[in-house]
């Protein structure tokens, strides 16, 4: 099998049975570590809805998404900038993005916008965003190359999380994140991989926090190490303070729109 991050070859490491029925291999890159399912036929299954109902840190991710994210764009870049977020799911992360005060916008073909209704953007490749945030995504891509190269069509900055893959390969029984009983997760990466595709794209890698930056810019190595020590919470009110809610003003807009 040939790895669809850097051409190497891929060779089998386990067999796991997804959705309880089907018998899926899985190869593993040894040059840049990306891990990955045999062509995912049993997708249709996996996705008779699009947000699996075993998801139960939906809303507390989100959140805490939602503060580190608002300390990196604070600090690091436009704050007054137009943000997308890619694959939106039901609305929750640009609700609270725009409750907190940034201008982000929802889009996702396959999930019902429930929370950001009238923040619904249309991605066109002529398409501008200060960044993209892709939370909880790369893990459900078949090729992830070709999805990041769309991507950054739109924005040269894309900030994304994934759980990356321990040192070891973690047995099939012992990672949930493998999360073979809803069968949408067939992709997994090590950071060497994220590395891999920044090479590839001539971006910078950083994680902070969990929460993975790919961009063209260089940011201050010293406000990325007081954001980890922080943990960004500390710095998170800080911001809260500073910036104005669009929770309200949203309201009237969309009342006065009604």
């Amino acid at each position: 099998m040939i790895c669809k991050i850097c051409n190497s070859n891929a060779l089998q490491i386990f067999t796991s049975k997804i959705l309880k029925k089907h018998d899926v291999k899985y190869f593993k890159c040894d040059n840049c570590g990306y891990l990955f399912s045999e062509v995912p036929f049993w997708l249709d299954e996996a996705y008779s809805r699009s947000i699996n109902l075993s998801d139960t840190g939906l809303l507390d991710r989100n959140i805490y998404f939602s503060k580190v994210l608002s300390v990196i764009i604070f600090f690091c870049f436009n704050k007054n900038g137009t943000f997308l977020d890619y694959a939106g799911g039901y609305g929750v992360f640009t609700r609270l993005m725009r409750d907190i005060g940034f201008d982000f916008y929802w889009h996702d073909p396959y999930t019902q916008n429930l929370f950001a209704n009238g923040f619904e953007k249309e991605v066109k490749p002529e398409s501008e965003f200060e960044l993209i945030t892709a939370f909880e995504v790369f893990e459900h891509l078949v090729n992830p190359k070709e999805e990041l190269e769309k991507m950054l069509s739109y924005s040269k900055t894309i900030i994304f999380s994934t759980e990356l893959m321990p040192k070891d390969i973690p047995d099939p029984k012992e990672w949930w994140y493998y999360g073979f009983n809803h069968g949408q997760h067939i992709s997994f990466y090590s950071e060497k991989t994220l590395r891999t595709l920044a090479k590839q794209f001539k971006l910078n890698y950083y994680n902070v926090n969990g929460i993975h930056i790919l961009t063209d810019r260089k940011l201050y190595k010293s406000v990325i190490i007081l954001m980890k020590k922080l943990r960004n919470f500390g710095l998170y009110h800080i911001v809260k303070k500073l910036v104005k809610s669009k929770t309200f003003s949203d309201h009237l807009n969309i009342d006065n729109k009604s």
